[in-house]
């Protein structure tokens, strides 16, 4: 499994940006794709996580209502979209893949529970 994160930069505060994950090497349809965020110093934390083929969805709260987790079958990527951007969401945006839990109604938030990473995007949001 090959998860590919793009589409990072630098921003201004209230600005968008969308993250891409481009994941190859196998299917995915019993998979779900997470993005996780790690600030220097801190530890990484999960942003929001969505199954592969759609429907259950998953947000952490200080990005809910201002970030969009979507998937695109066809194009094998799954994508984040950022609105309304604060310095606080500075940070390296990694994507993650995991089979747990398919079978049940429930997305992990938990780094240790996602077994395929990608190298990670830096999104910078200046005030």
């Amino acid at each position: 499994v090959q998860l590919q994160a793009s589409g990072g930069g630098t921003v201004q505060a209230g600005g968008s940006q969308r993250l891409s994950c481009a994941a190859s090497g196998r299917t995915f349809n019993r998979y779900a794709i997470a993005w996780f965020r790690q600030a220097p110093g801190k530890e990484r934390e999960f942003v929001a996580t969505t199954r592969w083929t759609g429907g259950l969805k998953y947000y952490a709260d200080p990005v809910k209502d201002r970030f969009t987790i979507s998937s695109d079958t066809a194009k094998n990527t799954v994508y984040l979209q950022m609105n309304s951007l604060k310095p606080e969401d500075t940070a390296v945006y990694y994507c993650a893949a995991t089979q747990a839990y398919y079978s049940f109604s429930y997305l992990s938030p938990y780094p240790y529970e996602y077994d395929y990473w990608g190298q990670g995007t830096q999104v910078t949001v200046s005030s």
